[in-house]
């Protein structure tokens, strides 16, 4: 997977966790569109086509995961759902059996004798880890809310959003090259991410690495001249000088 198919399936998945559908959609069709049989890409197509009530695509999107990974029982039960809503009642029957059938399978285990677990489920849980960290947060403990994005993160380490997060949550527990670390991480996954450079250049100003950052801001307006964020802070440097902080 090179790195723009990289950036096109992480941010498809961060769009579909905040339930912008059409934006999910947008990218991960274009990843469908260069032929890459992601199982799990065709898989959250199909949700995003159900809840948009188009049937017919996503009994064809949750198909093709199924196409590609035999196994994937949680596409198997959702494309039973759909032929349900399509009336295509002795197909959902056979989908829907062949799909616990396969759950009573002793399949490969990991070290610790769990289950694998398919992308979709990992997303899941990742998320509810974020919920937790956000628990902590409303209570002022930034450090635990770090450790659960950091498990999270060991789920979904493609969840730009979440190394945002766990960045901030570091900050806020006064970890500050910690925190600067991760936004340089974000920036390496998803390059073309206006918010993960502007919070790194944010935090390289706040470390005193004052041409860095406006590398970072420079590099936003050159991919969005009508990023406001980034032109303002660029401005302040300029109008006012390098000490005064965004």
């Amino acid at each position: 997977m090179d790195d723009q198919v990289r950036e096109l399936v992480a941010l498809g998945k961060e769009h579909f966790q905040r339930g912008e559908y059409s934006l999910a959609a947008g990218h991960l069709e274009q990843v469908v569109a260069r032929g890459l049989a992601f199982a799990d890409v065709h898989h959250i197509l199909g949700l995003i086509y159900h809840h948009l009530g188009e049937f017919e695509s996503a009994q064809r999107a949750f198909q093709r995961a199924l196409d590609i990974n035999p196994g994937y029982l949680e596409a198997a039960l959702n494309l039973a759902i759909v032929c349900n809503d399509l009336g295509q009642y002795e197909r959902a029957q056979r989908v829907y059996g062949a799909a616990l059938a396969r759950a009573r399978q002793s399949g490969p285990r990991e070290a610790n004798g769990d289950a694998p677990l398919d992308p979709f489920a990992r997303g899941k849980i990742a998320n509810l880890h974020a919920a937790v960290a956000e628990g902590y947060l409303s209570v002022r403990r930034p450090q635990d809310a770090a450790a659960e994005y950091r498990r999270a993160l060991l789920l979904c380490p493609t969840f730009i959003d979440l190394r945002l997060k766990l960045a901030g949550a570091l900050r806020d527990a006064g970890d500050n090259a910690g925190a600067l670390l991760e936004l340089q991480l974000a920036v390496e996954h998803a390059p073309a991410y206006a918010p993960a450079r502007v919070a790194l250049g944010t935090g390289l100003h706040a470390s005193g690495k004052l041409d860095e950052a406006v590398r970072q801001w420079e590099e936003v307006v050159r991919m969005d001249p009508t990023h406001r964020t980034a032109s303002m802070y660029l401005k302040l440097l300029r109008v006012q000088g390098p000490r005064s902080a965004p």
